[in-house]
C-alpha cells in the first residue's frame, strides 16, 4: 500500500462543515502535524524533528507546540490514531468458515493492516523502549492481536504453546517486515511465505 493510500486509510479526512471555524482550523492543523510526522516515517524518518514535522504541516513550530506538549506527545497521539484505525480492520468478519481457511484469511488480513500501520509499527519497535506510552502500546498490540487469532483457533491448537507459540510467530509484524524490508519481497510474495510455513505447522493437527 502507498503512503497516499495508507493516509487516506488512516487518517479520513475531516468534516468540512462546523459551528466553530476556529475549531475546525485548530483540529485540522492538529491532525497536520499527525500526518506530516506519519509521512515523514513513511520516508524512513524515524526521528523526524519539530521543525521537520512543522515544514511538512506546513505550520509554525508555534502551532506544533500549542497542540502537543513535546514530540513525545506526537509519536503518542499518533499511535492512537493508528489503533483507531486498524481495529475495524481487525474485527472485520471473516469470509471462511474453517479454522484452517480462516488461518490463511487471517494472513491476508494482517497483509494488509501491516501494509497500512508499517511505519508506525516499525516506530514503536525502534521507540517503545524509550517511551512508556508505546511500550504499553506495544504490549496491548501483542496482547490484541493474540487474542484475535485464538478466537479462530481451536481449543487443542491454542493450548498447545509450542504450535500455538509458532502461529503467532509466522503471523508477527517482524515476519512480516522482514520478509517484506529485508528480502525485499512483494506484498503477495510474502503472504505466500508465511501462508506455506502455516500450512506445514496446520499439517501437523489432526482435527478438522
Amino acid at each position: 500500500m502507498n503512503k497516499s493510500a495508507a493516509l487516506k486509510k488512516l487518517f479520513p479526512k475531516m468534516e468540512e462543515e462546523t459551528k466553530d471555524g476556529r475549531r475546525l482550523r485548530s483540529g485540522r492543523s492538529r491532525r497536520q502535524v499527525i500526518e506530516a510526522m506519519f509521512e515523514l516515517l513513511a520516508e524512513g524518518d524515524m526521528t523526524p524533528s519539530a521543525v521537520a514535522v512543522a515544514e511538512r504541516a506546513n505550520v509554525g513550530m508555534r502551532t506544533v507546540f500549542r497542540h502537543f506538549e513535546d514530540m513525545d506527545s506526537i509519536y503518542d497521539e499518533m499511535a492512537q490514531e493508528v489503533g483507531k484505525a486498524a481495529i475495524p480492520m481487525l474485527v472485520a468478519p471473516y469470509e471462511t468458515t474453517t479454522w484452517r481457511e480462516r488461518l490463511f484469511e487471517c494472513v491476508d488480513k494482517r497483509a494488509e493492516l501491516y501494509e497500512t500501520v508499517f511505519p508506525m509499527k516499525m516506530c514503536v519497535t525502534l521507540r517503545r523502549f524509550q517511551s512508556d506510552f508505546l511500550s504499553k502500546q506495544h504490549e496491548s498490540d501483542i496482547v490484541y492481536l493474540r487474542s484475535a487469532l485464538k478466537t479462530i483457533l481451536p481449543k487443542e491448537i491454542t493450548s498447545n504453546r509450542e504450535l500455538f507459540g509458532a502461529i503467532e510467530v509466522a503471523l508477527d509484524f517482524s515476519t512480516w517486515r522482514q520478509l517484506r524490508q529485508d528480502q525485499d519481497r512483494s506484498v503477495e510474495s510474502a503472504k505466500q511465505s508465511i501462508k506455506l510455513t502455516l500450512a506445514g505447522l496446520a499439517a501437523t493437527v489432526d482435527i478438522d
